[in-house]
């Protein structure tokens, strides 16, 4: 149980769409000091992801993946250019009947290109959100480590949070922790 909360805590969206004021409270005045161990930690979720080695080989894989979709779409976009150039042309010299037959044929395969790129590109981001949350499945258990040992009950996204104090954000710590234990991610089981 406490390991999905705390999956759930790391992998569910910000409770705030809106811009959050996340601050540091350290020069605003305190009436009680502060616990010796903080009972809540703060974490960037997308900090953590994109400064770990993990984070950026999953991020060079989905750029190296969106360039290539996106220069295949350009050579796809040049070949049909210059096949309705071709069809045109034709259109000078063919009846038109068979020039509609054809016509249609190429528009009807235009539509076909385009939903069979338009899948690829919902693959590469689905990909991308299919190894971010194997990231952080992966991370539960640093993330617990470093939980348990500053005596902390939980840990909070940053973005959730309006006033913190700086010292309870463990996102660098976790990331240096991460890096050391997970490395980029290439010697994980599938």
């Amino acid at each position: 149980m406490f390991r999905a909360r705390l999956v759930l805590a790391l992998a569910g969206a910000a409770l705030s769409a809106s811009p959050v004021l996340a601050q540091d409270a350290s020069s605003l005045p305190l009436s009680q000091p502060l616990p010796e161990a903080p009972q809540v930690l703060l974490l960037s979720q997308d900090r953590l992801f994109s400064g770990t080695l993990y984070g950026k080989a999953v991020q060079a894989r989905i750029e190296e993946a969106s360039r290539g979709l996106q220069a295949e779409n350009r050579r796809i976009e040049a070949d049909l250019e210059a096949e309705e150039r071709a069809l045109t042309e034709q259109r000078k010299t063919l009846p038109p009947d068979e020039f509609r037959t054809l016509a249609e044929a190429f528009d009807a395969k235009v539509e076909g290109i385009r939903a069979a790129q338009e899948a690829k590109a919902r693959s590469i981001t689905q990909d991308r959100e299919t190894e971010r949350q194997r990231f952080f499945e992966t991370a539960v258990p640093i993330l617990a480590e470093l939980m348990a040992e500053q005596g902390a009950v939980a840990i909070i996204d940053k973005n959730a949070v309006i006033l913190s104090f700086d010292r309870i954000d463990i996102t660098d710590t976790a990331i240096a922790r991460i890096d050391a234990k997970l490395g980029d991610g290439s010697a994980l089981p599938e």
